[in-house]
């Protein structure tokens, strides 16, 4: 029996999410069968949809397995094995690799594909006045609590600040301690204040990273299709490059093993551009991988708040018990890419090699903006913004996919959708013209971003961004775009 806490703070489906999914890693065998949302609802007086919830988010983290007209059934989750596994503490240092981008026999990746994913194509807005702009990551600019953060500012500014003094290099404690608290509650990170560093943003972050691990390795690999800066970060510290497909598995593991590269970079719990969420046996075999091999995982939950129908799945970094993975965030998608402030949490060996190096004795943010998100964090700010543009979001998510699917019709399919700021959608026709798609969208004044541009591989969609509308704006925005997308 589950101890189910009708006066707890924490919601009913919650608990019994929470309690199901132990007992299914201590007790259950792979093929077992879950009892009926009925039956559970019966037992624990519960009603269907608090069970349903439940049940959904074990399924959206691959822990069970739906069958059609049979109910929910155990998947394969490789638990013991991967605590059983012991870590390889090698410290054998990888050979020299070469440094020509990709390599191209072992993939049978034609040149022409490798262009592709080298594509310099920025993935943000462009000054050209547009008519309508579905840029896939963005807020609204009224979605910024304005008021709030003036407010916080003006109050620590105004405190016994030494600013006369170089800020701390790894970030503002105060601040450190309120997102260590974050992650551990929203994301099972395991953290504590002195693994976190403050950075400017993602691409600080990765950067960083490439610069303290090219002391131990030479081979790094990412997602394909999946986000191009982090492949041109690591090019520019010339390490051997090696793309993995992705499936709807994540990123496929034997053919990273095949590659033998030892970092690899990955969006587990909402793949760029793609949307699939890793399961949890993939995560459990990609960690015990690249234990095996002394290994890096780069982990980067960029937009981990933004998930409509199932809580975000808990991070891929918590389950790691051997210091492979190393977790990044960013605040900009859910509260402002403006500010400027993204954070690592790194393993304690990549913290020595930062600690050793010039990196450490310089603020990568401002004082001010370190003090006032932290009391935007302190005070439940964070929390309240947090709830409030998820329902905003996933009321306009829901807007642009009722749009999509008045005005498009069977013309389009949707691919991706149910977290971030984008639904991506793909031409059913089989003739369909992706370039001429691009050049009457510039003749309507439509501004529109397609996945292959910024993430190369063959997975091509259409990346309707929505946060960046008012709400009201989303419907009228779509009919344009039907109109000239119905022309192609």
């Amino acid at each position: 029996m589950y101890i189910l806490d009708a006066k707890s703070k924490i919601p009913l489906h919650i608990q019994l999410y929470q309690a199901i999914k132990e007992d299914i890693i201590q007790n259950y065998k792979v093929g077992d069968k879950l009892p009926s949302i009925r039956k559970v609802a019966t037992i624990y007086n519960l009603s269907k949809n608090t069970v349903e919830s439940a049940y959904s988010q074990l399924y959206a983290e691959g822990y069970v397995e739906s069958r059609v007209k049979s109910g929910y059934y155990v998947s394969e989750l490789f638990f013991d094995s991967f605590r059983t596994e012991s870590l390889n503490k090698s410290n054998k240092q990888p050979e020299k690799l070469g440094t020509d981008g990709f390599s191209l026999a072992l993939f049978g990746t034609k040149v022409s594909d490798s262009k592709k994913f080298c594509n310099n194509s920025s993935d943000s807005p462009t000054p050209k006045s547009y008519k309508y702009d579905f840029f896939p990551a963005q807020l609204h600019k009224e979605d910024f609590p304005l008021k709030t953060w003036k407010r916080l500012y003006n109050r620590v500014i105004t405190q016994e600040v030494d600013f006369g003094a170089y800020p701390k290099g790894q970030g503002e404690l105060v601040l450190r301690e309120a997102i260590a608290k974050y992650l551990k509650n929203s994301r099972g990170v395991m953290c504590n204040v002195e693994n976190i560093i403050i950075t400017h943003g993602f691409i600080d972050s990765i950067e960083l990273i490439a610069k303290l691990a090219k002391a131990r390795y030479g081979h790094f690999a990412q997602e394909i299709p999946g986000y191009h800066i982090a492949h041109k970060v690591f090019k520019s510290y010339e390490y051997k490059i090696s793309p993995i497909k992705v499936d709807e598995q994540g990123i496929c593991i034997e053919e990273l093993k095949k590659s033998q590269a030892q970092i690899v970079y990955i969006t587990p719990t909402h793949q760029y551009p793609t949307g699939v969420a890793m399961p949890i046996a993939n995560r459990l075999k990609l960690i015990a991988h690249i234990r095996s091999i002394g290994g890096l995982i780069i982990e980067d939950d960029y937009d981990s708040e933004l998930a409509y129908y199932n809580r975000p799945i808990p991070s891929l970094q918590g389950l790691d018990k051997a210091e492979n993975v190393a977790y990044l965030g960013t605040f900009a998608k859910a509260l402002s890419p403006s500010i400027r402030v993204g954070y690592m949490v790194l393993p304690s060996w990549l913290m020595k090699l930062y600690n050793q190096s010039y990196d450490s004795h310089f603020a990568r943010v401002s004082l001010s903006t370190q003090l006032t998100l932290a009391t935007f964090i302190k005070e439940g700010h964070w929390d309240r913004h947090i709830r409030r543009i998820r329902i905003l979001n996933k009321k306009k998510h829901q807007a642009m996919k009722e749009a999509i699917e008045n005005c498009l019709g069977d013309t389009c399919k949707i691919v991706a959708q149910g977290a971030g700021l984008a639904i991506l959608i793909v031409p059913t026709s089989s003739s369909f013209d992706w370039e001429k798609l691009k050049h009457v969208a510039e003749t309507h004044r439509i501004r529109i971003y397609l996945s292959k541009d910024v993430s190369g591989g063959e997975f091509q969609a259409v990346r309707m961004g929505f946060g960046g509308f008012r709400l009201e704006e989303i419907e009228e925005a779509v009919k344009a775009f039907g109109l000239m997308w119905k022309t192609i």
